[in-house]
């Protein structure tokens, strides 16, 4: 899915601390949306493997969220809704499309790799792909809580994520095709440093 998605799933996450807790109303969408972002960190360094880690972030974020019950401060509020949104994010990515340059086309059985089971975790496709309709359609049901909840000054950000989703969403087959053209152009001492997946398809 898209790292805009992830962003606005984290920021969801936080909306029951926000409700319940006020006090915590900007660390707790913050802490959230970078949770939501962190993984993908490893874009160009073994996406969906290097930061993605499904089993180990559900199960620490478990003792986070305990630590943030009994002892709610700014950090342990903090800490666990970013664990909790790059466990989320990890799950989410297995429902989406696989990884591979055209993710439409079905031919990658590699969603997130799962370092507790050693083994990649095949794609369920139930949104498609990163930037499919679908995935659009759950950032925009994601935005509409926040919106409502959140203070205003996050509904810039909110707005921003979605209208780079819509742009993107316009784009992304283009961006498919694009893509390795580019790559092509690139001296070999650079393209060592870009994905396999955009060299494969050169």
């Amino acid at each position: 899915m898209m790292l805009t998605t992830h962003v606005l799933a984290g920021l969801a996450l936080a909306l029951p601390v926000v409700v319940i807790a006020p006090e915590f109303a900007v660390v707790a969408p913050i802490a959230g949306a970078v949770g939501g972002a962190l993984p993908d960190a490893d874009m160009y360094a073994g996406h969906r493997r290097t930061l993605h880690f499904p089993v180990w972030y559900s199960i620490v974020s478990g003792p986070a969220l305990v630590l943030a019950l009994v002892v709610p401060t700014t950090a342990t509020v903090a800490l666990a809704l970013v664990l909790v949104g790059a466990a989320v994010h990890c799950v989410m990515d297995v429902f989406g499309g696989g990884l591979e340059l055209r993710p439409w086309e079905g031919r990658s059985d590699r969603a997130v790799y799962d370092h507790y089971h050693d083994r990649w975790i095949p794609p369920r496709q139930l949104i498609g792909y990163d930037g499919s309709p679908k995935d659009l359609a759950l950032a925009a049901a994601l935005a509409v809580p926040s919106l409502v909840v959140l203070e205003a000054p996050f509904h810039a950000l909110v707005l921003a994520l979605l209208g780079i989703s819509t742009i993107y969403v316009l784009l992304r087959r283009r961006l498919a095709a694009l893509a390795p053209v580019l790559v092509a152009r690139l001296p070999v001492s650079l393209r060592r440093y870009v994905p396999e997946r955009y060299v494969e398809d050169d």
